[in-house]
């Protein structure tokens, strides 16, 4: 518009304010700027079509009416004002599994986040743009630092630039990562219930303790410890 110069992750011009930029790449979900024909994150070809919306959905993060876009083969809403994304349950877990599927095929191509953003963040609770009630936050997978809103039963809401943060942090094996940290969690856990069984078994009780108070007999530290294997389960 003004032809001033601007940086390849700049979405709108500091000289003038035109949009620069789109979400827009099927792949890794990184900002183009329009009219890119292949990302610049991961070089993917540009394959973006705004469609008719079913619904109305107004974006939890601002306030304006998001957008109904088709990037690649996944159907989601856009925010043209705060750039964010909602994304409905289904088309999320297809988006995980053909990323994962690529991990498989192509090998770890980056390597995992190392630190959390030190960037200091005022936590805000926002509502979900279909059934209104407050989203849960959460971090995806528990160690890829990329905190999210989620609607359990409807979708979730990312950011500007967190789904791309995501799909590099599965490419990379962060999934994989995860699974092994709970995996091991859960040995814990077994281990710790094993080892309370064995002392109710010999005839564990409520002892007092020497200080006047009392201590929980093993048979109250077996159900303990069995009942948080059962909710990392769950």
């Amino acid at each position: 518009m003004c032809g001033a110069s601007a940086s390849t992750d700049a979405t709108e011009c500091s000289h003038c304010g035109s949009q620069l930029a789109t979400v827009s790449c099927p792949s890794c979900f990184g900002m183009m700027f329009r009219g890119a024909k292949f990302c610049s994150h991961c070089g993917a070809a540009a394959q973006r079509m705004e469609v008719d919306p079913t619904a109305p959905r107004p974006c939890p993060r601002c306030g304006d009416e998001t957008k109904a876009v088709v990037i690649g083969a996944t159907c989601l809403r856009e925010c043209p004002k705060c750039e964010g994304l909602w994304v409905d349950a289904e088309s999320l877990e297809q988006i995980y599994k053909d990323r994962e599927r690529q991990v498989a095929f192509l090998g770890t191509a980056v390597d995992l986040p190392l630190s959390p953003d030190s960037k200091i963040e005022v936590v805000r609770y926002l509502r979900c743009p279909v059934c209104r009630a407050l989203m849960n936050r959460v971090q995806f997978a528990k160690c890829s630092h990329v905190i999210v809103d989620v609607c359990k039963a409807h979708g979730t809401w990312f950011d500007k630039d967190e789904l791309r943060r995501i799909v590099e942090f599965i490419r990379a094996g962060g999934l994989d990562e995860a699974r092994a940290r709970e995996i091991k969690e859960l040995e814990r856990k077994r281990r710790e219930f094993e080892l309370a069984r064995s002392a109710a078994s010999s005839g564990g009780y409520l002892n007092e303790h020497p200080s006047g108070g009392h201590t929980f007999s093993a048979w109250d530290i077996a159900a303990s410890v069995a009942a948080g294997i059962f909710d990392s389960w769950n």
